[in-house]
Order: structure tokens, then C-alpha cells, then sequence
């Protein structure tokens, strides 16, 4: 049975094109055998608003589309070499 040592941490990579970010956060969590890291990818932009306040958003426009995918390829990239990498004890 997993069960979830921490709920909030900071991301350990981050991928930004532009004004687009993709973090990639690692979750730690003991299984029976052992503990394992679990990864999960968040995607958003940040913009200012009308008062020049910094602030972020899940929702892009077309033009922002090719960043958001470029971003999550990387960190697709990322997850992926962090999961197929083996540590010998």
C-alpha cells in the first residue's frame, strides 16, 4: 500500500518557453518495496494583469500552443530519463 509522505514541496525542474512554464514536481511515497518517487508535471502561463500584477493561468491561445507543447515535451523528456534510470544500492 503507498502512502504519501509530503503535500507541498517545490518543483525540482522546470522547463519555460517564453512566457510558458512546465514544472515537473516529485512526490515521495513508501511502498512495500521501499520508497519511491512518483512525478507529476504541472503546465501554466504567467502574464501581468491590469494593475501589473504578476498572476498565472492554465489557459493559453493559439499562438501560445506550440510553447505549451514544446514545454511539456521537455519535461516529458525529463520524467522519462528520471523513471528509466536504475539505482544500484
Amino acid at each position: 500500500m503507498a502512502k504519501k509522505r509530503s503535500n507541498s514541496n517545490p518543483p525540482e525542474k522546470v522547463f519555460r518557453i517564453g512566457y510558458v512554464s512546465a514544472s515537473v514536481f516529485g512526490h515521495e511515497i513508501e511502498t512495500d518495496e521501499g520508497p519511491i518517487t512518483i512525478r507529476s508535471v504541472n503546465v501554466q502561463k504567467r502574464y501581468k494583469d491590469e494593475e501589473e500584477k504578476v498572476k498565472y493561468t492554465s489557459s493559453f491561445n493559439l499562438a501560445e500552443l506550440p510553447q505549451a507543447v514544446r514545454a511539456l515535451q521537455l519535461a516529458q523528456s525529463y520524467v522519462e530519463r528520471c523513471e528509466a534510470e536504475i539505482v544500484l544500492e
